[in-house]
């Protein structure tokens, strides 16, 4: 047998193709395919969060970056290209680290040295890591004030439970004063739908990456012209869900085991929770926080909420 190369990208698809309702963790879009990809979806014009929350950030840095105290440090979840992030660290002079946490190692340290080529004065600290599960800081970090940072709606990929897990770990980071959550807000379904299905496809490119990823990391044989990209609305919960469905009837081999497929059956590869007021306060005073500040742009489709340990 082949060696495999990820094997918890195995283990996992091996869960999650196996199960019920075929699923696969939207943690795993991101390679470095995955996350040019993404950064190409942040500028389509049906896909109003990444502008609107921007927008939300340039007119309220200063408010945001005073959540900061003198000389503490900015943490981010799912850092990405960090490109929304450079508006607070371009406000915040007196932020002294930068903390960015993603999935993605290349894209991580390649974005990571471009930061310290722009921001010479900060202390840059990339951590290769998964933000659904505990998170080890660097130990330099000790005892210096940090606020999180969680931008993009992330939030609303994750089920309930681990989106309060994740925001009481944040909850309990040593030094932890704040958290600076932005979430996207129920709107018309119409909105809804086309933000994540795209007339140029670029969405469907993404969703369809994973399958690439299981082909070329654990030597799955997806046929990815056998698939086609789906997004959906689902009223209770509020969310958008994503889905890859088989065009066809056919059987995918990924280790030792063979994958049947009925034609139409979907793989659910990721949810986006969309929030109103009362239910992302709910969720962070489950999680050990308050809701101290609530932005929001003029049209009210999105949040940017500072949150301060309760």
């Amino acid at each position: 047998m082949k060696d495999i190369a990820n094997s918890e990208l195995l283990d996992d698809a091996l869960a999650g193709l196996t199960a019920p309702q075929k699923h696969l963790s939207p943690k795993w879009f991101y390679d470095r395919r995955g996350s040019e990809l993404f950064e190409q979806i942040t500028q389509l014009p049906e896909y109003y969060p990444t502008r609107t929350e921007a927008s939300i950030l340039r007119a309220n840095a200063d408010t945001l970056v005073d959540t900061v105290p003198d000389g503490g440090a900015l943490v981010e979840l799912g850092s990405g290209a960090s490109v929304k992030t450079r508006t607070l660290l371009d406000a915040g002079h007196h932020f002294a680290s930068y903390v960015p946490i993603d999935i993605s190692e290349d894209f991580l340290l390649a974005t990571a040295k471009d930061l310290r080529a722009r921001y010479p004065r900060l202390a840059i600290h990339p951590v290769v890591g998964d933000f659904t599960a505990p998170i080890d800081l660097p130990h330099s970090m000790d005892g210096i004030a940090k606020v999180g940072f969680f931008p993009g709606s992330t939030i609303g990929n994750l089920e309930p439970v681990d989106a309060i897990s994740l925001l009481a770990r944040a909850r309990d980071w040593n030094g932890v004063c704040g958290f600076i959550l932005g979430a996207d807000l129920v709107k018309p379904i119409p909105a809804l739908i086309a933000a994540y299905d795209d007339t140029q496809g670029v969405t469907a490119e993404f969703n369809l990456n994973i399958l690439r990823r299981l082909n070329a990391e654990v030597h799955a044989n997806f046929d990815i012209d056998g698939f086609t990209h789906q997004a959906r609305w689902c009223e209770n919960p509020a969310r958008i869900e994503m889905h890859l469905v088989s065009r066809k009837a056919q059987s995918v081999r990924l280790d030792s085991q063979v994958i049947t497929f009925a034609e139409g059956e979907t793989i659910h590869t990721e949810s986006c929770r969309k929030y109103t007021p009362d239910s992302l306060s709910d969720m962070a005073g489950k999680a050990g926080w308050q809701v101290e500040t609530m932005l929001t742009d003029d049209r009210e489709q999105f949040a940017v909420a500072v949150l301060r340990p309760a």
